[in-house]
């Protein structure tokens, strides 16, 4: 199984959408910290499911939201790397900043 990091910079994208949520409405932003959760175990399992969509980077879809994980999969040390958790309307280029 692959080893899983979320850099700071992701934790913050997870925490911002969590907090948009739960303003929109009471308990939303647990829903989501979940299911991107659940998305990253799934990407734990078989990360190379998800397509390449900019150089390296796969970006995965969070169930029931409009949100995509962006991460790298480094094989030789069978880590996967999180980088980004970007709403889908978002510029994609913005994660590089």
């Amino acid at each position: 199984m692959y080893k899983v990091i979320i850099l700071p910079l992701a934790k913050k994208d997870i925490q911002s959408a969590a907090n948009w949520y739960n303003k929109q409405e009471k308990g939303l932003g647990k829903k989501i910290t979940k299911q991107i959760r659940k998305r990253v175990k799934q990407i734990q399992q078989d990360p190379k499911t998800v397509a390449i969509r900019y150089n390296e980077t796969r970006t995965a879809i969070v169930k029931g939201f409009p949100y995509m994980i962006h991460y790298l999969v480094i094989e030789q040390s069978k880590q996967i790397v999180v980088s980004a958790v970007f709403h889908t309307s978002q510029n994609p280029k913005k994660w590089r900043r």
